[in-house]
């Protein structure tokens, strides 16, 4: 027969309610007590039942997280992250496709709200800076944590200190004697594209060159805007000895044309590129990329989420970025 709530209660000695709370982690319930009723949860072997819980606590115990990016990999790292923290605290997880451009993209995470009753969002870039969107979540009250947000400020999730993560891999491409180095712009609606290019300009600065506009190319994170970007860069009469991709997706585009245009990477030009996602490890040669640990700003920002839902304070929390250095890259010839 199935175990019921009541039976966990009447095993570890206390009420339903306190159960319910130690059920949905819930802050004021003393440690011993919550320590005898999880003790009791598993000695029974118990699996609360989703409906009869959403119905005693008037949740759905749902996280949606919704995204417009054109990075598979990048959002497949999130998504495994946000998913992990669910399962930790018993929440289902949604994931929700949308594209800004349409006329009705407020309406439609309207009705997304409405129909399947989520108890709080993840928002991943550019989503995270949309302003007639994140309008409308203030005022149907719908909580939400954001991925690498432009503005901070009274908001829950996670972020890297990204112009400081491409002045670094600037650096390394310095030390290595590249001095023609060019950037492949990311997406224009996010702010990633804009701290990335910023820390690219800085380190050039830093260093007492000039920015070229002709090294500076526009791309969207897509691999085909990565190739798009490079054959541009290859055509000019003074070509790169290095390109930094504003993402890993675009990097592999360069490498790409590389290929396309008889150069060797890194012999030729030495390409690297920006989160560490599970490409940089499939392409060769393996890419030189700074590793944003994607999957766990998934995980902070859901567990966030979810603290704030327990009314505890949520915050915006800054992981850690790191280095990978790779094939790709090379003393410049």
């Amino acid at each position: 027969m199935r175990v019921r709530l009541e039976d966990v209660a009447r095993a570890a000695g206390v009420s339903p309610k306190t159960v319910s709370r130690v059920l949905n982690d819930e802050a004021n319930v003393r440690a011993p007590t919550r320590e005898k009723v999880r003790a009791a949860m598993a000695a029974m072997d118990y699996r609360p039942h989703q409906s009869a819980r959403s119905l005693a606590s008037n949740r759905s115990f749902l996280v949606a997280m919704l995204y417009d990016n054109p990075s598979a990999n990048y959002l497949t790292e999130i998504q495994a992250g946000v998913l992990e923290a669910c399962d930790l605290h018993h929440y289902s997880m949604m994931v929700r496709p949308l594209h800004m451009e349409e006329a009705d993209f407020v309406e439609r995470v309207d009705r997304v709200i409405t129909h399947h009753r989520p108890d709080g969002l993840v928002l991943t870039p550019p989503l995270t800076d949309h302003p007639a969107l994140l309008q409308r979540l203030r005022e149907r009250r719908v909580l939400y944590a954001s991925i690498s947000p432009i503005e901070r400020t009274g908001t829950i999730g996670a972020f890297i200190d990204e112009p400081e993560a491409a002045r670094q891999m600037m650096a390394r491409l310095l030390e290595l004697g590249h001095r023609r180095i060019a950037h492949v712009i990311g997406h224009p609606d996010h702010g990633a594209s804009q701290w990335r290019l910023a820390g690219y300009r800085q380190a050039l600065a830093a260093a007492g060159l000039p920015c070229d506009p002709a090294l500076e190319v526009a791309g969207d994170f897509s691999f085909g805007s990565g190739v798009a970007a490079a054959r541009r860069l290859f055509s000019l009469p003074h070509g790169p000895t290095a390109v930094f991709a504003a993402n890993d997706d675009m990097a592999a585009g360069v490498i790409w044309a590389a290929g396309e245009h008889g150069l060797s990477v890194p012999g030729d030009v030495s390409v690297c590129g920006f989160d560490d996602t599970p490409i940089a490890r499939q392409i060769w040669p393996t890419l030189t990329t700074i590793h944003q640990p994607s999957r766990e700003m998934g995980r902070i920002a859901a567990l966030q989420l979810l603290d704030t839902l327990r009314g505890r304070p949520g915050a915006m929390v800054q992981a850690t970025f790191s280095l990978e250095l790779r094939e790709s890259t090379a003393p410049a010839a």
